[in-house]
């Protein structure tokens, strides 16, 4: 019994630790810059700047697969996986878009841009261009899955047609944090806003 008790405290011990270093890691991560316009009860309406992304296609639309899959290949990627085996910094948030076929993205830091940044080894890698973007977010916390995706997609939808806001199809889903991080997890479904109907509908 006091081994068992001595295990179990060694592996509370660790489970800390892990969960301390993740909490500081994203205290200091890059993040994809934003402005928030506007408030609503459960939307905030953003201005996104200009930003180049690493992303790959996946011929998959389950969150679960395109998760492991799209975070596999540019994990690997950053990880050394290119031409020059140059790490390159992890960012915040993972970006994946909502369609049939998901894209996955990693934001590349500020000090890359498309010229010198290292070529991926694998060639389903992309380097995107992501234009500067008004859009509408909502943010849900626990670990996400396809259900809740569908669901905070489709409060997102509801809460925009209440104010007459007027969304494009393009809808994404963002992931802040590891998957070995327990505590203060953090994810948002987000959809790009048609400009000028937009500016009319805020400013009534």
């Amino acid at each position: 019994m006091k081994l068992f008790l001595i295990l179990l405290g060694a592996i509370f011990l660790v489970f800390i630790v892990i969960q301390l270093f993740a909490m500081n890691g994203q205290r200091n991560i890059e993040t994809y810059p934003y402005v928030v316009k506007k408030k609503y009860d459960t939307v905030e309406i953003r201005d996104y700047e200009a930003t180049l992304f690493t992303s790959v296609k996946l011929p998959v639309k389950e969150y679960k697969d395109a998760s492991s899959k799209g975070f596999s290949i540019l994990a690997g990627y950053i990880f050394g996986g290119n031409e020059r085996n140059e790490k390159i910094s992890m960012t915040s948030p993972v970006s994946m878009s909502l369609e049939d076929s998901m894209t996955m993205m990693f934001m590349v830091p500020k000090k890359f841009n498309k010229e010198t940044l290292p070529l991926p080894n694998q060639s389903t890698i992309e380097f995107r261009e992501e234009p500067a973007k008004t859009v509408a977010a909502i943010t849900f916390g626990g670990w996400a899955n396809d259900e809740k995706i569908e669901k905070y997609k489709d409060k997102l939808r509801a809460a925009l047609e209440v104010e007459g806001i007027t969304y494009t199809n393009q809808f994404y889903f963002l992931g802040y944090n590891p998957p070995y991080e327990f505590f203060n997890r953090k994810n948002e479904v987000i959809v790009e806003l048609k400009g000028e109907a937009f500016n009319e509908s805020i400013n009534k």
